[in-house]
């Protein structure tokens, strides 16, 4: 090993309105040593999703939240260093919740559960920090499962340029929809219809969102892939066509909020469109990755899925770049390069 501590950030407050970096505290812990049953885990790769600010926050969640003094709770690709498992041998590439440190201890009776990577890997490792990760099989499922999208049909993605938006696109245009993409830059509109394949996408902060939607979706929205809430999704039910599908992913636009959010005053429409609206949470699919996985990587062979990357360098800069997420200073997948892949 090259490094004798283990860099930490664990979770000092819990946020108010925007995360800020002082919301956490770095530690220097030294290396852990696993035991009987236990691997050590070495992170080469932190996934930083929207979700890190729901754990953050002390409210009613699909998991516990993160508590004040914890290592702070993040997705890792990693390598075992050492094991002490007759499942995992050193060398192995895996994924689990290591979280915002260099090294973790899995498998023990306080340890964190690993997936063990192909051997060899099909495509590059970071590929399963997006398309053949969580990031990807919340794209599969949340689109096919609940959205059910039919050849023909309109299909509607908001936070398009994101990693879970731009998968959901790909997959709906492979489907033979008609996809529009919503976002938030004139330069992410054309990512998404020169290089993804959208059909339309629009920029949500210049013009009439209405308007744009209208023109973009000329026979209406059959279904709504909604990763934000808020202003963009009433504007999506205005123009929901009879039994729409609204597949609930995220509403990122909200989790910043210091006061209660007020509930989207189209809610008519849904009644009105005997729409379907279903929240769906990943971990609920998990026992069904490998399906998503498989699907997911022969598009990828095949050229007909495309991801982006926005990786920042080092762990110690995981503070700042959680921010990306929510200023939409980012294209794609965020994660933190926390050492080198294995040679």
């Amino acid at each position: 090993m090259t490094k004798a501590i283990n860099r930490q950030f664990r979770l000092a407050a819990r946020p108010v309105g925007d995360i800020k970096e002082s919301d956490f505290e770095y530690r220097e812990e030294p290396i852990p040593s696993p035991k009987e049953g236990e691997v050590l885990v070495r992170a080469i790769y932190l996934s930083l999703d929207p979700t890190n600010r729901i754990w953050m926050s002390d409210v009613e969640q699909y998991m516990p939240p993160v508590e004040i003094g914890e290592v702070m709770r993040g997705g890792i690709i990693g390598v075992v260093e050492e094991s002490k498992n007759p499942k995992f041998k050193q060398g192995d590439l895996v994924s689990g919740m290591l979280g915002w440190q260099d090294y973790g201890i899995a498998e023990g009776n306080s340890g964190f559960s690993l997936t063990r990577l192909p051997n060899p890997l099909p495509c590059p490792l970071t590929a399963f920090t997006g398309p053949l990760g969580a990031t990807g099989c919340t794209a599969y499922f949340g689109l096919l499962d609940i959205g059910q999208p039919k050849v023909g049909e309109t299909v509607v993605v908001s936070a398009a340029a994101g990693a879970v938006g731009s998968i959901v696109g790909q997959i709906a245009k492979i489907k033979g929809c008609r996809v529009v993409g919503i976002t938030g830059s004139d330069e992410k509109c054309r990512w998404l219809t020169e290089e993804l394949g959208f059909d339309a996408a629009i920029n949500y902060k210049t013009g009439d969102l209405e308007k744009a939607l209208a023109q973009a979706c000329p026979d209406g929205i059959d279904v709504y892939f909604d990763n934000v809430g808020g202003i963009i999704l009433d504007a999506v039910l205005t123009k929901i066509n009879l039994h729409a599908r609204i597949p609930l992913c995220g509403l990122i636009s909200t989790y910043n909020a210091s006061e209660r959010v007020p509930g989207p005053y189209n809610y008519s429409q849904i009644l009105m469109k005997r729409a379907l609206v279903q929240g769906f949470i990943i971990l609920d699919y998990v026992p069904r990755f490998h399906e998503a996985i498989t699907e997911i990587g022969q598009w990828l062979n095949q050229g007909k899925i495309k991801y982006a990357l926005e990786i920042v360098e080092g762990l110690e800069n995981a503070p700042k770049a959680i921010l990306k997420l929510f200023d939409g200073n980012k294209k794609g997948k965020l994660i933190i390069k926390v050492s080198n892949e294995p040679t």
